[in-house]
């Protein structure tokens, strides 16, 4: 019985907190919107299943959470070094910004920049929906976070998973596990968050625009544009140097296609396996003890403000721009400036297709949702330079 009592002691359900409940709903609500409504299933599925893991108590002295990492101790015979968990290894490519960068690999390998390269001006859009990433900096300055937490927090505005996570882990690793879980929540939150802010701010005549079809892009554009890029970005932002040098090289091995084995990898098996790596990862790095603060009601919060000021930035240019241009923009390409691609670029095309059947705007949101990649890596480099030394 004695033996019997003590097992009792060590089972999950003696040492579960109410935080540690509350943390394996939310995962269980996760992966419910992943299995059932289909938002962002390649990311809510892992992220949520992480997190019912990583909420699973143990007892002292057993290494099994993301934070049991290795550590020397001082023993009989000197130091001896005492390993950590399996999950902490995983936990490495988050805290140490390994996985983003592969993230970028693969996307670039399956982005096409013809339609920005067709349309330059709309890169513009792209840029304009970066604004909410520095006013919510300013805003978490002012609510008393440090200059470096704020810049990490801003970032979450750009709807970047990876470069959230990148900067974070440079800037506020004290803050990764909310910021890496805010900015993918609200990246697949994208066809929730975006159109009632797009149906605000356009009228029906503006969503009724349509756009001239995009010129065909030569091969040689699409080659020299990943390496002109690159120099141009890096030399402006050169923090931003890892994110677009994978992003770009990605791309290369694409339209040079003289390596399309190495870029079908890059695009196929290498990004599967790290985005479960990185989903998984970060779910399981929500472990209440650490996770449930106040900073972290404040980052989701703020996290939420700067979504939806970047939407809205992206559509309020977008309408700037009509006056000035003969050929119209429909305000609703702007809101895909946010870099969730290419979730945002779809979200347009439904709005628009609300409104007209036969509006295609799909293509023409592309080029600010990839320019919007570009942006928030740029704007997390900047950051990074301005606010990490």
């Amino acid at each position: 019985m004695d033996i019997f009592l003590e097992f009792l002691k060590t089972t999950g359900f003696a040492n579960m907190t109410w935080g540690n409940a509350m943390m394996i709903v939310i995962g269980m609500v996760f992966m419910a919107l992943a299995i059932i409504k289909h938002y962002e299933p390649l990311l809510l599925l892992p992220i949520g299943f992480g997190v019912i893991v990583g909420n699973i108590p143990t007892i002292a002295g057993m290494t099994c959470g993301v934070y049991d990492q290795g550590r020397l101790v001082m023993g009989e015979d000197g130091i001896d070094y005492v390993p950590g968990s399996v999950l902490s290894y995983l936990y490495y490519g988050v805290s140490q910004g390994v996985y983003p960068p592969l993230i970028f690999l693969g996307i670039g390998a399956m982005t096409d920049f013809s339609t920005m390269l067709s349309n330059p001006k709309l890169v513009l859009l792209g840029a304009a929906a970066q604004i909410g990433i520095f006013l919510t900096l300013l805003g978490a300055l002012a609510i008393g976070f440090l200059p470096a937490q704020a810049g990490a927090i801003g970032i979450i505005g750009g709807a970047d998973g990876p470069t959230a996570i990148f900067l974070a882990s440079r800037l506020a690793p004290e803050l990764l596990g909310a910021i890496a879980i805010a900015a993918y929540s609200y990246m697949a939150l994208v066809p929730v968050i975006q159109p009632p802010i797009m149906k605000l701010l356009t009228s029906k005549e503006e969503r009724l625009i349509r756009m001239a079809p995009p010129r065909m892009v030569s091969k040689r554009e699409r080659i020299i544009f990943p390496v002109a890029a690159f120099l141009i970005c890096t030399m402006i932002a050169p923090g931003s140097l890892v994110l677009l040098g994978m992003l770009f090289f990605g791309n290369l091995m694409k339209e040079s296609m003289v390596t399309e084995r190495l870029a079908n990898t890059a695009r196929t098996g290498l990004i599967d396996i790290v985005t479960i790596l990185l989903g998984f990862s970060v779910g399981a790095s929500t472990e209440a003890q650490t996770f449930l603060r106040h900073e972290s009601l404040l980052v989701f919060g703020l996290g939420a403000i700067s979504f939806a000021v970047a939407t809205a930035g992206g559509v309020l240019f977008a309408k700037f721009m009509n006056l000035f241009l003969v050929e119209k923009i429909n305000p609703l390409v702007g809101a895909a400036g946010v870099s969730a691609v290419p979730d945002s670029a779809r979200v347009v095309q439904m709005v628009g297709q609300q409104e007209d059947p036969d509006n295609y705007l799909l293509m023409h949101a592309m080029a600010p949702n990839v320019a919007g990649v570009i942006g928030s890596a740029v704007a997390a480099g900047v950051l990074w330079s301005v606010l990490g030394l």
